[in-house]
């Protein structure tokens, strides 16, 4: 993890959020090439579920929302989290990871009591291997408060929303209306979600400020069950077949009774094998009609699916496949992360990135910096740049250029020569195997296009 993170930031992947100030904790910004990164992830991600798909439509609803929504949804009442503070290092952690962690156990379900009696009776010690002195187990809300209007009393408290699936629900009516979708139909949303988590960590794994790709899909009660199981199929071929993620590394496990939420009639993990072990990319939940109930039920606004065929009403079931693009990030960079010695047996790292989602598609590099090799080198780039992601680099040598490229993810780098001049023709030097090929110019967009496909 180190590694992935030391890289990340030597080549403007991501940065500590406010770092000049001392940082913020469980904030990270993104550079350039992960800025990149994470968009082509998002665009691979609403190019599978609403592009390719004939039954799914796009959503963008807003951060702050009523307070009547996550009252329906349980969230002021429930969205907390187990906190124990140590009083001797006056820090606070998660009660359930330190149990977890330490003692093996699952404390899913278990109450604050529960949980305490478990500290009582073991010798549980902080996540840096101190002895402790522990307060009482208790519950802390996840959702950060904040206040609309001028005068920051109760009446005008709000919250920035700690997921994007509940402005799918509210909207849904409307959406299926104008959109004249019928069951089943989904709605797919890409949007940020705020927790006020108790430790943030892992570098980007848990953050306190994130992005969600989130889907709520709505079909008859009788078909929860075989939808559940589709989307299940279908999430994980995505991450294979179109992130390139190592199938090995990813394992589909279904939750036990004990760990499933008051609402779910099933849920499975998306689990990826980070640096630190096998933990969450991505759930998908079957939510039954609990979300729709909820709110119908707190508006007073009629939720229900009016069915042509049978002439009857009914709340619609959801099967909720929700990722975190962050984390998938995360998980790309570990996957694609690779050291292998060269010829001279020094060590190159490589970022073997899908060329699909690489944030460079190919690097422009002059052989060296006089005028006439830069002014053709700008020209190749000027006639690509409509159709690619390019790099344009001149400083230091070709080979420690070609190993800029290579911890990017590049995966083909165009060197402009002495010879260009000449035969108008570039040497392309492809990244993995890193074997160089002599394209002509005029070809060059039609040959970038063929081996990025």
């Amino acid at each position: 993890m180190e590694k992935v993170a030391n890289l990340a930031k030597r080549r403007g992947f991501l940065f500590g959020g406010s770092d000049i100030y001392g940082g913020l904790q469980g904030t990270y910004d993104y550079g350039h090439y992960g800025a990149l990164l994470k968009q082509r992830i998002k665009d691979a991600w609403l190019k599978a579920n609403v592009q390719q798909m004939d039954n799914m439509v796009a959503l963008d609803a807003s951060i702050l929302m009523h307070p009547k929504v996550w009252e329906a949804s349980g969230h002021t009442a429930n969205f907390s989290d187990a906190l124990v503070d140590d009083r001797i290092s006056k820090k606070r952690y998660r009660a359930d990871h330190l149990i977890e962690e330490q003692l093996g156990m699952k404390v899913e379900g278990l109450s604050n009591e529960d949980l305490t009696k478990i500290f009582e009776e073991n010798e549980i010690k902080t996540p840096e291997g101190k002895q402790a002195d522990w307060t009482d187990v208790r519950s802390f809300n996840l959702m950060f408060k904040t206040h609309a209007g001028p005068i920051a009393d109760d009446d005008a408290a709000i919250y920035l929303r700690p997921e994007t699936a509940q402005g799918i629900f509210v909207d849904y009516k409307e959406v299926q209306a104008t959109t004249r979708k019928k069951l089943p139909f989904g709605i797919a949303q890409i949007g940020k979600a705020f927790r006020n988590e108790i430790t943030p960590g892992k570098f980007i794994f848990r953050l306190r400020e994130f992005e969600q790709m989130e889907i709520e899909f709505f079909c008859k009660p009788d078909e929860s069950k075989q939808w559940h199981e589709w989307w299940q199929k279908e999430r994980m071929r995505w991450y294979v077949d179109v992130l390139g993620i190592d199938k090995k590394k990813l394992k589909l496990r279904p939750h036990t009774k004990d760990e499933l939420s008051h609402y779910s009639a099933g849920t499975s993990d998306i689990d990826y094998e980070f640096p630190f072990g096998f933990s969450e990319l991505e759930g998908i939940a079957n939510r039954t009609d609990f979300d729709l109930k909820q709110h119908q039920e707190v508006s007073g606004k009629d939720l229900q699916y009016f069915d042509d065929a049978s002439g009857k009403s009914f709340l619609p079931h959801v099967i909720e496949p929700s990722c975190g693009a962050d984390r998938i990030v995360f998980a790309v960079l570990c996957d694609a992360y690779t050291e292998e010695p060269d010829e001279k047996g020094d060590v190159r790292t490589v970022l073997k990135l899908k060329p699909s989602i690489a944030p460079i598609s190919a690097a422009i590099l002059p052989l060296m910096k006089k005028p006439e090799l830069t002014k053709l080198a700008g020209k190749v780039r000027d006639d690509l740049a409509t159709d690619f992601m390019l790099d344009y680099d001149v400083t230091g040598s070709i080979g420690k250029r070609y190993r800029r490229q290579d911890e990017i993810g590049t995966p083909l780098c165009c060197t402009v020569d002495f010879d260009s001049l000449e035969d108008q023709a570039v040497t392309v030097r492809e990244r993995d195997s890193q074997k160089q090929e002599r394209v002509k110019i005029v070809e060059l967009k039609d040959y970038l296009a063929d081996k990025l496909s």
